[in-house]
């Protein structure tokens, strides 16, 4: 049964050492939510996420009686230059009542104070997210634009989707990147406004490499498949297809 909780009766803060006993409810919650998703996620330890929260790197929203209700973490990279906002995610309960937007605004806002220099990125498979993103001022990137941290690329060794990432030499795989550059930016506006004019394409964008990858790794009878051209059907935008390596 869904929870009635109202909006305005949870409370989204940076947690602390009293929110430790539920770093294993968050771990399992992202676990399930990616296998019923399909999409693959860098697994967290709840060790990890309860020292998120001691740094007081982390955003968690609870209902007033106490009651876990979402979470999303920081992580910096390349010596402090980028900043991750990630591991968001919200109960099932909770899910579609705008709460997702108020723990990343949060996040944001507590990853600008702490690295007010830094480039915060996040990578999603999601559209609700990259909706999420856009508003705050995120735009989409490849990937040679976000950290070459190699501690950052390894933590994705544990995706159901690492194959694909490293087929790709680290260009691109099944999440789309986002970008926050502090010192060349669009407003929030803007970016909201373009993503409401194109959230078509990236929805299509989303399920093509979807389709795309993941086809690249199933056995083929006929190897005659894997040479057919493919003639493309939009041609203004293949020239940022081919950007991202599709």
């Amino acid at each position: 049964m869904k929870n009635n909780n109202n909006n305005n009766d949870i409370v989204v803060r940076v947690a602390c050492e009293g929110d430790t006993h539920y770093a294993q409810e968050i771990v399992d919650e992202m676990a399930s939510s990616a296998q019923v998703r399909g999409t693959g996620i860098a697994k967290r330890s709840p060790e990890y996420v309860a020292g998120k929260m001691l740094e007081g790197k982390a955003i968690i929203a609870l209902t007033v009686s106490g009651q876990w209700v979402g979470f999303c973490y920081i992580e910096e990279w390349s010596h402090g230059k980028f900043v991750a906002n990630s591991g968001l995610i919200v109960s099932p309960d909770f899910r579609k009542s705008g709460v997702a937007k108020r723990i990343k605004e949060n996040t944001f806002a507590l990853s600008r104070k702490k690295y007010p220099d830094a480039k915060i990125f996040g990578l999603t498979t999601g559209l609700a997210v990259m909706k999420i993103n856009s508003d705050l001022g995120y735009e989409p990137v490849t990937y040679s634009e976000l950290t070459d941290d190699e501690a950052f690329w390894a933590g994705c060794k544990s995706c159901v989707n690492y194959d694909i990432l490293m087929s790709k030499d680290r260009k691109n795989c099944m999440c789309t990147a986002m970008l926050f550059d502090p010192k060349d930016h669009y407003q929030p506006e803007e970016t909201q406004e373009h993503f409401k004019e194109k959230s078509k394409i990236y929805e299509r964008l989303l399920r093509l490499k979807q389709h795309k990858f993941l086809q690249a790794f199933r056995k083929k009878d006929n190897s005659a498949k894997k040479t057919q051209a493919v003639q493309p059907h939009n041609k203004p935008f293949m020239g940022f297809f081919e950007k991202i390596g599709l």
